[in-house]
């Protein structure tokens, strides 16, 4: 039995990462906060304890069916009592067996379960944040504190929480079953375990400090892929000439997780090498004082294998238990960075008692009440006592050099941020009272940044109207103008797309946009200069589309091109946040003001 110890893979006690006591002491956890993640899950907890409990006591009948086969049934050839004995050893390695898998499923599930409404809350509180949050956070550091850092917690909720138990039970038990058996050798094992759990320990973080290099090294490999293996990180080393610097830059990571990996190896075999002798020499020196019966006393040859058996057993635990510091540490620092985006405050959020809005009951009047909007991070007003109507069905476009406040004002009336003072209102009602189930229904917007997913076009479409039929699909390609494109191709509507749609020119991709916005049928339109990023002649092409889209409308248009908004029934000027003139086309060039300046 103590032949197959060195064998076995430990864990030696991990050093507490730094950089999450920096998290902690920035943002501490309270067990009160960790302990709420559980509610709903007592009985499995309770359960779980007791199957550990269980299992680790009947565990330890081993050593002492062994010693009566050795000191009693063998000797005195007693076959009868030999079966049962047998029989007992493996009756309790199946039913170890069994509470162990029984224990791993429940504490699996109940993890799972724990971490799958985790996720679901961050993703949904997330989703709920204004466009200001996902303007100042990168997207990579979202991804990896929604996906990484609450995968991250599998260790703290199905290993550590259960570990602390099952360890801190097998190893008293297994104290105690050795005291049982002969206390002078118990003293012997309390000389003996500090230094093999020292060597180990200082080999482990040897290990730890590799891999937590190797750590960094795959991070860096990771980016440079993301980066050089985009989209747009291949057209942008296509055009400035940077792959070969990429390429060296990937070369020099990856080689430097070659030298990593053959220290990290090392380091483990290393590590096996000085397990191998710390367990050849524990059970060596119980023989060795097994010799002398002064210091062994009545010790019989049955008594000696057991107690070098649990001699063996009783070293995990005790690692186990050094371990659960560092792993609680690294735990919480994951859920202070995850309940860091829990507690971020919601600046547009759902009304609790929403006034219902059907969209075929909508006349699509518009109104912005005295706004005005100032970035959160922002010294002065974006836009500044904004009073402007839109009657139903009527175009109105907003024009003004870069920094005017345009886009803003699109993004008031799409509820993409809430004024800072001052209302918007559609037939009267504030947008903040609407639904946002509701809102997207009544009020549609086209972005000169179109977004497609990399799936098919139907799927694509079918993002705005999910039970939409091929048939309504197509009528709508055709209404913006692009059912000849998609017509052309092998796959028809389940062509995809490609990442962000690039399999497209400019224009196709708007007209797919707009293709989409049909769709919803909304009696509110917003074109956020829909057209600014295209030529002059796909522009003529898709003001057409457009003009189809437009009809029977309430129509917000933020141009660029005064050429799309000549025939809109009012024209805004905006200047520095504030209307400076508005009127028509005609009367506004007849002014002679800022409107004919931007014109000329």
């Amino acid at each position: 039995m103590t032949m197959t110890a060195p064998h076995q893979e430990f864990r030696g006690p991990a050093r507490v990462n730094p950089a999450d006591r920096t998290q902690l002491a920035e943002s501490p956890v309270s067990l009160r906060r960790v302990a709420a993640l559980f509610q709903g899950h007592r009985l499995e907890l309770i359960a779980v304890t007791a199957i550990i409990v269980v299992a680790a006591v009947v565990g330890l009948a081993q050593p002492f069916l062994l010693r009566e086969v050795i000191d009693v049934a063998l000797p005195n050839g007693d076959t009868t009592l030999l079966v049962w004995l047998v029989v007992g050893m493996v009756a309790i390695a199946a039913v170890t067996g069994v509470l162990g898998v029984w224990q791993t499923w429940l504490a699996t599930a109940m993890g799972q379960r724990v971490m799958h409404t985790l996720r679901v809350r961050v993703f949904t509180h997330l989703q709920a944040q204004s466009l200001d949050f996902f303007k100042r956070t990168r997207g990579g550091e979202i991804q990896s504190r929604l996906l990484q850092d609450v995968a991250g917690l599998q260790s703290v909720i199905t290993n550590t929480a259960t570990s602390i138990a099952s360890n801190l039970t097998t190893a008293v038990a297994t104290a105690a079953a050795m005291v049982v058996l002969n206390w002078r050798l118990s003293l012997l094992s309390l000389l003996v375990l500090p230094p093999a759990i020292a060597l180990t320990r200082r080999v482990a973080l040897v290990r730890r400090d590799i891999t937590l290099s190797q750590q960094r090294a795959l991070a860096e490999l990771h980016s440079e892929v993301e980066e050089a293996l985009s989209i747009n990180g291949a057209m942008l080393s296509k055009t400035l000439g940077s792959g070969p610097a990429r390429e060296r830059e990937f070369t020099d990571t990856s080689a430097r997780l070659i030298d990593l990996e053959v220290r990290s190896q090392l380091a483990g075999r290393w590590r096996m090498a000085t397990m191998g002798i710390v367990f050849a020499a524990i059970p060596a020196l119980l023989y060795l004082v097994a010799g002398f019966p002064a210091l062994s006393g009545d010790l019989s040859i049955g008594t000696l294998i057991a107690f070098a058996s649990l001699q063996g057993t009783i070293f995990r635990p005790i690692m186990g238990l050094l371990n659960v510091g560092a792993q609680w540490v690294s735990s919480m620092a994951l859920l202070s960075r995850i309940f860091g985006y829990l507690d971020l405050r919601v600046d547009v959020a759902e009304p609790v008692d929403p006034v219902r809005l059907g969209r075929d009951a909508v006349r699509g009047e518009v109104r912005f009440e005295h706004v005005s909007y100032r970035f959160p991070d922002g010294n002065t007003d974006a836009l500044s006592d904004i009073d402007l109507d839109l009657g139903a069905g009527c175009s109105v476009a907003v024009v003004g050099e870069t920094g005017s406040g345009k886009s803003t004002l699109a993004a008031l009336l799409v509820r993409l941020a809430d004024p800072t003072s001052g209302r918007v209102t559609v037939d009267g009602v504030d947008l903040r009272d609407i639904a946002a189930s509701d809102r997207t229904r009544i009020i549609g917007m086209v972005t000169q940044e179109t977004y497609l997913s990399h799936t098919t076009i139907a799927a694509n479409l079918r993002q705005a109207s999910p039970d939409a039929t091929d048939a309504e699909l197509w009528a709508a390609l055709e209404a913006a103008q692009v059912d000849h494109v998609i017509a052309a191709l092998p796959e028809g509507l389940e062509t995809v797309v490609g990442a962000r749609g690039h399999r497209f020119s400019g224009g196709e991709r708007q007209r797919l946009a707009i293709a989409r916005t049909l769709l919803v049928n909304p009696p509110i339109l917003v074109l956020d200069e829909a057209t600014s990023a295209l030529d002059t002649e796909t522009e003529r092409e898709l003001q057409a589309a457009l003009d189809h889209l437009m009809e029977g409308r309430t129509t917000l248009t933020i141009a660029h091109r005064l050429s799309t908004v000549q025939n809109s029934d009012e024209i805004v000027v905006l200047a520095e946040g504030r209307i400076v003139e508005r009127g028509t086309h005609e009367g506004l060039l007849a002014a002679g003001g800022r409107y004919a300046h931007l014109a000329r």
